[in-house]
């Protein structure tokens, strides 16, 4: 994962928050895969790492997975910038609407973009996924509280 980061920091930069350097370590990276699978352990969250032969190149995850009457979660991707283009990011999504479906029995995954990312919204709508609206100031990307464009994909 540090060299997957490592190697697309300035590809990711205008997309996720701010990192600390130490996001960039190993080190760094071992909290974030703790943190993950401690969450997974109690069921409020899925992650996976896409790979290619013997690299890393993307994630996806299912975060904030609530059960109950809601059964939701969130979907959150990236994509390598040198995989970029060849269905990667189609093929993963795909995936994790099944998984999410088959395996986790959920009703409903959201999904949100910035306005200006006008691929990964042609991937979502591919999907299933569906505009449900704006929500100003959504998340803090970039180090700016940005508006994003959500999307929904209801599973059955």
């Amino acid at each position: 994962m540090r060299a997957a980061y490592h190697r697309n920091r300035d590809h990711l930069a205008p997309w996720e928050p701010d990192r600390a350097e130490e996001f960039f370590t190993a080190a760094g990276q071992g909290k974030v895969i703790a943190s993950k699978l401690d969450l997974h352990a109690v069921g409020s969250e899925v992650p996976w790492v896409l790979v290619e032969e013997d690299r890393i190149i993307g994630a996806i995850t299912l975060t904030g997975i609530v059960r109950g009457p809601f059964l939701s979660a969130h979907l959150g991707y990236w994509v390598d910038r040198e995989v970029n283009g060849r269905g990667i990011g189609s093929a993963a999504i795909a995936f994790a609407v099944d998984f999410a479906r088959q395996e986790l029995g959920l009703h409903r995954l959201q999904a949100a973009t910035l306005p200006h990312n006008t691929a990964s919204q042609k991937i979502l709508q591919r999907a299933g996924f569906h505009t449900i609206g704006l929500a100003p100031s959504y998340l803090k990307i970039a180090g700016t509280w940005q508006d994003h464009v959500l999307y929904q994909h209801i599973l059955y």
